[in-house]
């Protein structure tokens, strides 16, 4: 376990909240424009597939803030 600071912590959250910015202005931008016509149900099941895709490189993102490695080693 670390018991120094490390400069990846504020550096990846300060990353990860501008990732997801960026990513849900994309989303709201270009994503109603496409689906918009398409029934209730079929849109909801497109945003919540969106709002859980970001979540897939997260858990690497995290371990490199902790430990500065890509994944597992």
């Amino acid at each position: 376990m670390r018991t120094e600071p490390t400069w990846r912590i504020p550096v990846g959250v300060l990353g990860l909240l501008a990732a997801l910015l960026v990513y849900g202005v994309v989303i709201a931008r270009y994503v109603p424009g496409l689906i918009g016509g398409w029934p209730g149900l079929l849109q909801a099941l497109v945003y919540l597939v969106l709002g859980l895709i970001w979540l897939l490189p997260l858990r690497n993102f995290l371990i490199w803030m902790e430990t500065g490695n890509w994944g597992e080693k």
